[in-house]
């Protein structure tokens, strides 16, 4: 990656270490460090062939370790510890890099340049040997927290390869245009040094999809039946054939029997039922057995 400083810059030890990581990257990219946008000083600006990113660099007042907590109505934890960062009287890390990033984009469309989507991040810089997780926080779309040094630099590098997933639209011209709106026209590289770095000369034409036309459907016919296809066609017509005559003969052999053979009809008697014989009294006497 290509790394310019500006002449004259008072780099902090965090700067200077995250200077370092960037140019052991390589990253097709263009690194411009400690500018001023809009009279607001910006600790870096990144330039990849898919975007544009500002970055904020904050180091260590003393050496922290341990689970990094970034609410956003409250200040930032490192494991319930305060993180002591080595410029906090200037603000909170996040209201300043949005803040360049707004700067950095009202340059660019003062100057008629095409800024595109911006993103934004603060890199915080441990000291060596400290271990501060997570490596990357997205606090909202666009804006992210890193955490990284030349010992521990990965998610730095998989952040600055990929924080933007458009086309690659920042071609040579774009890059030195830019720079020049930003005032940055006796530190942007020639063009022979971006396409080395890896920065197209021209953007690829967007590719269109073309619907397919679609293709005729084509109704299947029946090909001419051969001799053995027509044999077994005409055995399967005679065999239903034989078969519905044979159902019918029966039916009908079944008919002619019961005409001829009419079942006898049957008498039934019925027995008159005795009735009681009439209720009379007997006259019984005194000292009678049976009364």
């Amino acid at each position: 990656m290509l790394v310019r400083i500006r002449p004259g810059a008072e780099l902090s030890g965090a700067e200077r270490e995250f200077v370092a990581c960037l140019r052991s990257y390589p990253t097709t990219g263009l690194a411009v460090i400690d500018l001023e946008a809009d009279n607001r000083r910006v600790d870096a600006v990144v330039w990849t062939p898919r975007g544009l990113t500002v970055l904020e660099v904050h180091g260590f007042r003393r050496r922290q370790s341990g689970i990094l907590s970034t609410p956003a109505d409250e200040p930032w934890k490192i494991s319930d510890a305060p993180v002591e960062l080595d410029d906090l009287d200037s603000g909170s890390p996040a209201d300043r890099v949005e803040h360049g990033i707004y700067a950095v984009k009202h340059m660019l469309q003062r100057a008629l340049q095409d800024p595109g989507h911006l993103s934004g991040a603060v890199v915080l810089v441990p000291f060596r040997g400290a271990v501060v997780r997570p490596a990357r926080t997205n606090l909202r779309p666009g804006l992210d927290v890193l955490v990284g040094n030349v010992t521990d630099a990965t998610e730095l590098r998989i952040y600055l390869e990929g924080f933007s997933a458009g086309p690659r639209n920042w071609t040579v011209d774009r890059v030195i245009g830019a720079c020049d709106a930003l005032g940055l026209a006796e530190l942007a590289p020639s063009r022979a040094e971006l396409l080395d770095a890896g920065f197209e000369e021209n953007a690829p034409e967007p590719t269109t999809m073309i619907p397919r036309r679609p293709e005729p459907r084509v109704e299947p016919t029946p090909g001419v039946a051969t001799k053995s296809q027509a044999y077994a066609g005409w055995s399967v017509v005679v065999v239903a054939v034989v078969g519905v005559l044979l159902v019918l003969g029966v039916i009908a052999s079944a008919l002619v029997q019961d005409s001829a053979q009419p079942a006898p009809a049957t008498d039934t008697t019925t027995s008159p039922t005795p009735s009681p014989p009439p209720y009379r009294p007997a006259e019984c006497w005194p000292f009678q057995s049976n009364c």
